[in-house]
């Protein structure tokens, strides 16, 4: 197979998030590879404590300098098209970048609500702006006026224990299970504590927000629920970037690739994080997939500047961790295949596991920005439960990424 290209490669990585960072730390790891980030924020957003910036516990963001290797070039712009045949991307202040090859890292936000009166009045927590947006809304109603919080997957467990322990009193509706993912054990422990901080848990049938008013939300079996403030946490969305360029997406909108990762309509164009669709077959959002991925989607690009077959997505989960205020959380073991098991562990020891993952987070990024190459989380086990998932699903594993594609 030969190279790519003979000369030095310029990679633009779009999205400065969990993913693109990995990615463009890694990209450094060749001396003739140039690496330009494109991010509308001129800092990074530690997306796991978005909960902390609403209940005041955290600011939510890190300076750029403190993740991103000196190599990196930081553009603060957003990219509005990617012109993958003339291998540029336009931005939003003018102008284009030309590449050789592009990292598709945007990530994810708040889904758009289809819930009536939710865009009116509820206030979403996936994004830093509306996290913000959503702080001085809660200051200025009374501290002991009622906050409903729908959505009890991660976030919506959060953000109802912070804001509880700060003394709110705060309904959180499920629409369903509390804590879907979550193992009975692990919920019956979740349970045991949102009871413990006040927090008025409302599940099982019947418990979908039918409409957001004003004053509450009414749901489907027609309890009507009182809210001075609704902060809504239901799923997740992903920019339209990919379709509006005219590439392949799923019916979320996130970029098709095959195992590499590489965009099934052209090589030169990888994709990592929450805005990636490998095989149509998406893995959860979190950071706990984003960021092997970036190194994954990094490795991938590297392989095709060296003339090497690409290795493919050899994903691995180990579990999930949920706090509970500052004081206790739940750090939830799963399997090779993402399924919960019974063993977690709660409490204090459940917090500090919790916050271990916090800090280690943005320290993953900053060891790959001064040492590249050296993260390695994403080369472990975990290829067998992704190729059962495949061929479970009916989805025959690609090739690998090759010249002769388009691009």
């Amino acid at each position: 197979m030969n190279a790519h290209t003979t000369a030095p490669a310029h990679v633009v990585v779009i999205g400065g998030g969990y993913a693109g960072v990995m990615a463009a730390n890694r990209l450094t790891a060749r001396e003739d590879v140039t690496v330009t980030l494109v991010n509308p924020r001129p800092s990074f957003v530690h997306r796991i404590r978005l909960h902390q910036l609403v209940g005041g516990t955290d600011p939510a963001v890190i300076a750029y300098e403190d993740v991103l290797a000196e190599r990196v070039r930081l553009v603060v712009d957003s990219a509005t098209r990617i012109d993958a045949p003339g291998r540029g991307v336009e931005l939003a202040g003018g102008g284009t970048l030309s590449y050789d090859y592009l990292v598709y890292a945007v990530g994810s936000g708040s889904a758009d609500p289809k819930v009536p009166g939710a865009a009116e009045f509820a206030y979403p927590i996936g994004t830093l702006e509306e996290a913000e947006r959503l702080r001085p809304a809660l200051d200025a109603v009374p501290a002991t006026a009622p906050v409903v919080v729908v959505g009890a997957g991660p976030t919506g467990i959060e953000t109802a224990a912070e804001l509880a322990e700060a003394g709110r009193t705060v309904t959180l509706v499920c629409g369903g299970v509390l804590g879907p993912y979550l193992h009975r054990r692990g919920r019956r422990s979740v349970a045991k504590r949102l009871a413990g901080l006040g927090v008025t848990v409302v599940d099982g049938p019947g418990t979908k927000v039918a409409a957001v008013r004003e004053d509450g939300v009414l749901l489907a079996d027609g309890r009507e629920l009182p809210g001075a403030l609704t902060v809504w946490t239901v799923g997740f969305g992903v920019p339209d970037l990919a379709a509006r360029s005219g590439l392949s997406t799923d019916a979320l909108g996130r970029l098709l690739t095959d195992e590499t990762l590489a965009s099934v309509d052209d090589d030169r164009v990888i994709a990592a994080g929450d805005s990636a669709a490998p095989s149509g077959l998406p893995l959860r959002m979190s950071c706990q997939a984003a960021i092997p991925m970036g190194a994954r989607a990094a490795d991938t690009v590297l392989s095709l500047i060296a003339g090497e077959r690409p290795a493919t997505l050899n994903q691995n989960f180990a579990a999930q961790c949920i706090s509970l205020g500052r004081g206790a959380g739940i750090f939830q073991f799963a399997n090779r295949a993402d399924e919960a098991v019974w063993f977690h562990i709660d409490g204090g020891l459940g917090a500090k596991l919790k916050e271990t993952v916090c800090t280690v987070v943005p320290k993953h990024l900053a060891d790959e920005g001064r040492k590249p190459g050296s993260y390695r989380l994403h080369a472990g086990s975990g290829g067998p439960a992704r190729a059962k998932a495949l061929q479970t699903a009916g989805a025959p594993v690609p090739a690998p990424a090759l010249a002769g594609r388009k691009g």
